[in-house]
């Protein structure tokens, strides 16, 4: 049942016209996906992963990605692999529940509704995981939703 309350889409960065990555979320985590460019030996990527920052690029040149993340994470539960032709990067987020934006600060912000479905789903993600024998896949919210990270005194991290 939690798979439906999956995103149904991952969002895509664009910047100049190309897209940069594509990122989606859940309660917990944060995954950034870029594609890899044809022709370069996987051995020469590199993520580095802090707290506040994310950089990633190819060895040797100049940053692909080198930016402060909207939210904190937790480093020693990030991590970063290669998939096919894809660097995926796995953020754990230090807030769980947190609803972002953005992965990246001040920039390629959701429109307020997008940002609105993201909460909703997020919020419905929690309550499929305080109560795992119903089905929450259809639920819908009228008005405005509740934070999943503060609703009826938040929730712990894990």
């Amino acid at each position: 049942m939690a798979e439906k309350l999956a995103a149904e889409k991952r969002h895509s960065f664009i910047h100049n016209g190309q897209k940069v990555f594509e990122w989606d979320q859940t309660l917990e985590e944060l995954n950034i996906y870029i594609t890899l460019p044809e022709n370069v030996p996987k051995k020469l990527f590199y993520c580095k992963i802090e707290s506040k920052h994310l950089e990633v690029g190819i060895k040797g040149n100049p940053p692909y990605l080198n930016h402060d993340l909207m939210n904190p994470v937790k480093t020693d539960c990030s991590f970063w692999t290669l998939e096919d032709d894809i660097l995926h990067v796995t953020l754990q987020k230090r807030d769980k529940g947190q609803t972002w934006s953005s992965p990246i600060l001040g920039q390629g912000q959701l429109d307020p509704y997008a940002s609105d479905l993201e909460q909703k789903r997020l919020m419905l993600q929690r309550f499929q995981e305080e109560n795992p024998g119903f089905d929450f896949s259809q639920a819908q919210f009228s008005g405005n939703c509740p934070d999943p990270k503060t609703f009826m005194g938040g929730i712990g991290s894990t």
